[in-house]
């Protein structure tokens, strides 16, 4: 197995299959696996510095749609959390996050706590399309600050 995942990374390091790799994992990142998506758009920029504006439209566009699913799976899990009843705290950031409604998701670009808000937006049954477009303006300014302040600190 690990000589089978070895040799998929390395396939997938590629120069051909660098957009292909980075909104893999841009993507992967958003929904609730752990998995940083910046160092995989550094690492792409240092080795092709004229792809700035197509990496970082790229990744903003594998992560918002990876917050898309985050969305749908807390649509789905709505019924399922219904059953179970909630602290003081949980519905103060429920109330708080109803009262916000899609903006909450200019947010979604938080670590930790970002990815699991696109999934309670979906669970609040906050209009999708304005999330996703919430979700696609916070995830590109996260991209664009993120990457020029590595390249700033790490020049080529």
């Amino acid at each position: 197995m690990q000589a089978w995942f070895d040799s998929l990374l390395a396939l997938l390091a590629l120069p051909q299959y660098g957009l292909s790799t980075l909104f893999f994992v841009a993507f992967v990142s958003a929904t609730l696996i752990p998995l940083g998506s910046e160092p995989a758009l550094f690492g792409l920029l240092q080795l092709s510095p004229d792809m700035f504006w197509p990496a970082i439209f790229v990744a903003t566009a594998g992560n918002t749609l990876g917050g898309a699913v985050d969305w749908w799976m807390g649509y789905g899990a709505h019924e399922i959390a219904d059953k179970y009843s909630h602290s003081k705290h949980h519905m103060r950031v429920l109330t708080w996050l109803e009262k916000l409604g899609p903006k909450a998701c200019l947010l979604a670009w938080l670590p930790l706590v970002g990815d699991p808000l696109c999934a309670v937006a979906g669970w609040l049954k906050l209009s999708f399309w304005p999330c996703v477009l919430y979700m696609a303006i916070g995830k590109f300014a996260r991209y664009l600050t993120m990457t020029v302040a590595l390249l700033y600190i790490w020049p080529s």
